[in-house]
């Protein structure tokens, strides 16, 4: 073969070079897909669930106190002491009273004398039968007042009415009371327990008796009681602005003592009764009020997608658009795509919480 002269050769290796540098600019690289996590969009309550504080107490509690005032003479228990019924648990001063027991016995017993004087008298018709009459009320209401010193008297000191544990000690020795002011606590030993909490408006307007609700305590880590709402107060208490309501639960063989704090976990009557979607927390990768997006699988494209959150109840977020039950939302890495971003899934999800199986090899 004959040689190219050397001009040409050099145009037609010019010529190669362009075309191709020209081939490699009009390939676009392919961009890797993002490897990522996701979870499936599952039906849950419609309403959060309501958690809050509560107070273990015993479910039959008697405020005891002196029917008269007076100056408290002793207190034979403390707190936690456990008493029998019929147990003498605190005097007060009798002095006093016992003075006035002491005028109005006095004072009957001579409405006694007037009235068999006057009965007398009127036999022999020396008085009408208006006065006599006026003499039995005399002595009918000096009966009377003697009978209510009598109780007082007896009321001047406190008797345990049943079986119990003292719960709180509300005065001490020597201190003034007044009549009917609460001086004991004390807690019924074969009653059981309860536990009570107090809600705010919006939350007490969701809840009805018979609700379940969980509870578990910090002082027997593990252990979980169930329970039901079995008391709901009418009106809420001045001081803190809190509905009362008041949890049965079976207590079980447990070392249950009044006052231990309870965390309660209360599903409404409106959580059971309807659904919402709920996906995971880490699904939301952009929120504003209650508008968010979230990131939901099409085949090994994620797509981006407007979503109304409708409430946020622990780790998972319900919403009320945008995601239907089944289909699956990115997790982990969804703060890194972008709309139709390519996308391998690293694990295949198993439950809402998005931890999922193996890793897909």
């Amino acid at each position: 073969m004959r040689a190219l002269p050397s001009s040409v050769a050099s145009l037609v290796l010019a010529a190669w070079t362009l075309a191709g540098c020209s081939s490699s600019a009009d390939v676009e690289p392919v961009a890797a897909p993002t490897p990522v996590r996701v979870a499936v969009a599952t039906p849950g309550p419609a309403a959060p669930t309501i958690r809050t504080n509560g107070v273990l107490a015993n479910r039959d509690e008697v405020r005891l106190s002196f029917k008269v005032g007076g100056l408290v003479r002793s207190i034979a228990v403390r707190e936690g002491d456990r008493v029998r019924k019929g147990q003498r648990l605190a005097q007060i001063e009798q002095t006093e009273v016992g003075a006035r027991v002491e005028q109005a016995r006095q004072n009957h017993l001579k409405a006694q004398r007037d009235l068999a004087r006057g009965e007398r008298l009127y036999a022999d018709q020396v008085i009408s039968l208006e006065q006599l009459e006026d003499l039995r009320t005399q002595q009918a209401i000096a009966a009377a007042a003697l009978a209510s010193a009598e109780y007082d008297l007896s009321h001047a000191e406190i008797i345990a009415p049943r079986d119990g544990t003292i719960l709180r000690r509300l005065a001490e020795e020597r201190e003034l009371v007044g009549a009917g002011v609460p001086v004991l606590v004390l807690g019924a030993e074969d009653a059981g327990f309860v536990v009570r909490a107090g809600l705010a408006d919006r939350e007490i307007v969701q809840v009805r008796l018979g609700d379940p609700v969980e509870i578990e305590l910090d002082a027997l880590p593990g252990e979980r009681l169930h329970g039901r709402v079995a008391e709901i107060a009418s009106a809420a208490d001045p001081a803190s602005g809190l509905f009362a309501v008041e949890i049965a639960f079976e207590a079980r063989e447990l070392p249950l003592r009044s006052g231990l704090v309870a965390r309660l976990a209360l599903s409404p009557a409106a959580a059971r009764t309807a659904t919402r979607v709920h996906v995971p927390i880490a699904a939301i990768v952009e929120g504003d009020g209650r508008s968010a997006s979230v990131y939901v699988l099409d085949g090994a494209i994620a797509r981006r997608r407007a979503v109304t959150v409708a409430f946020i109840d622990h780790d998972s977020v319900a919403l009320a658009d945008g995601v239907q039950a089944g289909e699956r939302v990115v997790t982990d890495g969804a703060l890194y795509l972008e709309d139709g971003a390519p996308v391998t899934v690293f694990e295949e999800p198993d439950r809402l919480s998005g931890t999922s199986a193996r890793a897909q090899r």
